[in-house]
């Protein structure tokens, strides 16, 4: 995989992969978990319910000095943010994705790690279990030949490099059925899911952003939910134009074994 730059965030800076982005975050998650004397489930409960007032917005100084901790160890994973805020136009402020700012991001990036280490036993035992992947990560070179299937598009394998094709080889082998995601309404689509089975599992492989979003509906909807971030966030929505993008494999093996 060669470095890739997204409009916002890159998580393959150091290398030629993210491995290192991986680390540092479980690293700074248990140093986060230790300093704070809690849980990842209360750790999380506190990111989600600070989320609109902004976690560092509070008196306690313990959470205040995590403000200096995630920018020191994640900020070189996020170059682009402030000139992206700066460039919006009016239409794209309008966009809560678009608008998400750089503390977010360090926010969304720990609340990721947390929500895998408590739903990844869960979304083993799920009755159904499945994968979503993007448009973006998808092989350019010729014009993607997916076909609907029984829940979204399902890959073709048209070319051995498709990042979906290999994710998509990767999970049928361990039971869970690869999707490319074309449904906007995904809450009504893991609605009429639950009507059908018992109980389900979601990998979400998405930007940053969406990625913790669509983490929150599953679990509004008691769907154990798990999820790799993109490498970059290169979609004509960031972009203009749609780029190719990628994530890392190694990752999704470690979540679904």
């Amino acid at each position: 995989m060669n470095p890739i730059t997204g409009k916002t965030y890159s998580l393959a800076v150091e290398s030629n992969t993210s491995d290192n982005f991986f680390e540092t975050v479980k690293d700074l998650t248990d140093f986060i978990l230790e300093k704070l004397s809690i849980n990842e489930s209360q750790l999380l409960k506190l990111i989600i319910e600070k989320d609109r007032k902004t976690l560092f917005g509070t008196e306690n100084e313990k959470l205040k000095s995590i403000k200096n901790d995630l920018k020191n160890h994640l900020s070189k994973y996020t170059p682009g943010v402030k000139q992206h805020l700066k460039k919006m136009s009016l239409f794209q402020r309008f966009d809560a994705t678009l608008r998400t700012k750089e503390n977010q991001y360090f926010l969304y990036m720990i609340e990721i790690e947390l929500v895998n280490r408590i739903n990844k036993n869960l979304f083993h035992q799920a009755d159904f279990k499945m994968a979503l992947f993007p448009h973006c990560l998808s092989d350019f070179r010729p014009r993607c030949i997916s076909k609907a299937g029984e829940v979204e598009h399902i890959c073709q394998g048209c070319t051995k490099d498709c990042h979906i094709n290999l994710g998509s080889n990767l999970l049928r082998e361990n039971g869970i059925a690869p999707y490319i995601s074309v449904t906007i309404d995904q809450k009504k689509l893991f609605q009429e899911l639950k009507s059908k089975y018992p109980s389900i599992g979601v990998i979400g492989i998405a930007c940053i952003p969406e990625l913790a979003r669509g983490m929150r509906l599953c679990q509004s909807l008691d769907i154990a939910a798990i999820g790799i971030p993109l490498n970059a966030n290169r979609c004509a929505r960031w972009m203009g134009k749609a780029y190719e993008t990628s994530f890392n494999l190694k990752v999704l093996e470690n979540l679904i074994k």
